[in-house]
């Protein structure tokens, strides 16, 4: 890097030469408005939802006492949680709507695998 002349004259002022600034630190202001979500979606949030309809179905399929009341109360139990999550999505928190979303498909899941188990093993369709 060249070093500017140390003595440029009698009436010379240094001036700094002027860049365009690359756009990586900007200068000044945003030209637009910048918008923040109010609620944006935390690690934290998606962990606490999942373990909170992890438990939430877990209460509920510890009801059942055979495979067909099991099935139905983890169906009950998803649909209270969707219904929950999407409470939660418009008004609260979407990182644990998401969690719980997640969490309550896996616990469809399976339910489902367990229903088709018992109907692939015992060549009958346990949930009627």
């Amino acid at each position: 890097m060249a070093r500017p002349d140390p003595d440029p004259g009698p009436g010379f002022a240094a001036r700094p030469v002027s860049r365009t600034p690359s756009g990586l630190f900007p200068s000044g202001p945003p030209t637009r408005p910048t918008y923040r979500e109010p609620h944006p979606v935390t690690g934290g949030g998606v962990a606490a939802g999942g373990g909170a309809a992890a438990g939430w179905l877990l209460l509920f399929g510890l009801l059942g006492t055979d495979v067909a009341s099991y099935a139905w109360w983890t169906v009950v139990a998803g649909l209270l949680a969707w219904l929950t999550a999407l409470v939660l999505v418009r008004f609260g928190d979407r990182g644990v709507a998401t969690g719980v979303a997640i969490v309550t498909a896996g616990g469809w899941s399976i339910a489902a695998a367990v229903v088709a188990v018992r109907w692939a093993t015992g060549g009958d369709w346990p949930l009627w």
